[in-house]
């Protein structure tokens, strides 16, 4: 872009993302959202607002054909919140992406290939993690998240907090779960998180400011089910959406 218009472009990017803000939008929507702007913006190399709805069509058309429609869906959002709260421009051409409507049932481990999982799986980090979250039903942040206040052994429950659609949920905790967890926390003894950053001695995990990376995690557990030979698909099916708690008998 030439430096006017370069100019133009980062000052609305940045209106963008305070709208985004001021809407109350989650940092995982800002950043998707924000994306799409910066995508389109390269792909024309010019500021967004002086796109035509032709040009918009076959921009979309391109983009169908070389990203997921979860992408494109999520790209049309934004472009969407872009034009009407940044522009305060009418969305007149939302109906020309409609991702087709696919019902598919997610593969599911069954109990025991959970438990050769967590048998397969050498630390205990890793081990009481997968316990955790298949035995509670959990997404994978909500697992990385969980603090040591969340947990109440008297009423044997564990606080979510900020779930799916950033709402907070009580989920029933299991001895063998507790056990676990108090197993693991002995070890690291971090005065907050249940599954801090794993880098470093002893001490520095203690002072550690931010939980296990989500990226390594599921790398983790692609390995692990390589290893005992599912043919499933993973990380998602293995543990980034909330699935039935199950009852396992051993760590």
């Amino acid at each position: 872009m030439e430096s006017s218009e370069q100019s133009r472009f980062n000052d609305l990017y940045q209106r963008h993302l305070r709208m985004l803000k001021l809407q109350g939008k989650s940092d995982k929507t800002i950043d998707v959202y924000a994306r799409a702007v910066r995508r389109v913006a390269q792909h024309f190399d010019c500021c967004p607002d002086r796109l035509s709805p032709d040009q918009l069509e076959v921009y979309f058309g391109q983009l169908v054909d070389s990203h997921s429609w979860s992408t494109v869906k999520v790209d049309r959002n934004g472009l969407q919140f872009f034009w009407k709260h940044v522009l305060k421009q009418n969305w007149q051409w939302i109906n020309i992406i409609k991702p087709p409507k696919i019902q598919s049932l997610p593969d599911i481990l069954t109990t025991a290939e959970v438990e050769i999982l967590l048998a397969t799986a050498r630390k205990l980090r890793f081990r009481v993690f997968f316990l955790t979250t298949y035995s509670m039903g959990l997404r994978l942040e909500e697992a990385l998240a969980l603090q040591v206040g969340d947990i109440d052994a008297l009423q044997k429950r564990v606080h979510i907090r900020c779930g799916k659609g950033r709402k907070d949920r009580f989920v029933p905790l299991p001895d063998l779960t507790y056990q676990a967890l108090r197993a693991l926390w002995s070890v690291h003894r971090h005065p907050h998180l249940l599954f801090p950053n794993a880098n470093g001695s002893p001490q520095t995990i203690r002072r550690a400011t931010t939980h296990m990376d989500r990226g390594g995690v599921q790398k983790t557990i692609k390995v692990l089910a390589a290893q005992c030979g599912f043919k499933k698909k993973s990380p998602r099916t293995l543990c980034a959406t909330a699935l039935p708690p199950i009852c396992l008998n051993a760590v």
